[in-house]
């Protein structure tokens, strides 16, 4: 068992190397700007959700508070007639991207520390590279790659896209399984 104390450092650049590998994936390969699409008709479409100025919050349409609301006809004639989605609604304004990025590295070092505890509870100090590698890419891609699978089963979100966020979750595991590697102690 190795004390929190002595893996400060790797689980610090574990986040940084996250972060960083996060930019580059985002700014400079940009393969996620094909992950959104459009509306047609955006404009109406913003009109009405101004008409009914929902506040910030998570939406379902068509909405169904009760499974027992399914079996009746009106109901499934909803859903039938479509569309049927989900929609996030944050405060409006240009988002604050100094306030995104800060919680984004804040959440790559909470993610970071869980690793961190749990590669300290179940590898010795000394232990070889691959070893230490092993076992921290891999909670570390259960981190950030499993999440994104329920919203694929459950919401609709298109797979193309949430195997894209699994591949990035499979870097975030090497880079973090790299840091600690490297800086395990010996």
């Amino acid at each position: 068992m190795v004390p929190l104390t002595q893996i400060w450092l790797p689980i610090v650049v574990a986040a940084v190397f996250v972060f960083v590998a996060s930019s580059l994936i985002h700014m400079v390969v940009k393969w996620h700007n094909s992950d959104y699409r459009p509306l047609p008709n955006e404009e109406a479409v913003l009109d009405a959700i101004r008409k009914g100025a929902p506040g910030p919050g998570q939406y379902t349409f068509p909405y169904c508070a009760d499974l027992k609301e399914m079996g009746k006809e009106e109901t499934r004639k909803k859903f039938e007639r479509g569309p049927m989605g989900f929609v996030y609604l944050t405060t409006p304004g240009l988002p604050n991207m100094g306030k995104l990025l800060g919680s984004w590295f804040l959440l790559n070092l909470v993610v970071s520390f869980c690793v961190g505890y749990l590669v300290s509870r179940t590898v010795a100090p000394g232990t070889p590279y691959l070893q230490v590698f092993r076992v921290a890419g891999t909670v570390t891609f259960l981190a950030y790659a499993v999440g994104t699978v329920p919203n694929a089963i459950w919401m609709g979100k298109p797979w193309k896209v949430t195997l894209k966020e699994i591949v990035d979750g499979l870097v975030f595991g090497l880079v973090t399984a790299g840091a600690y590697g490297w800086l395990w102690p010996r």
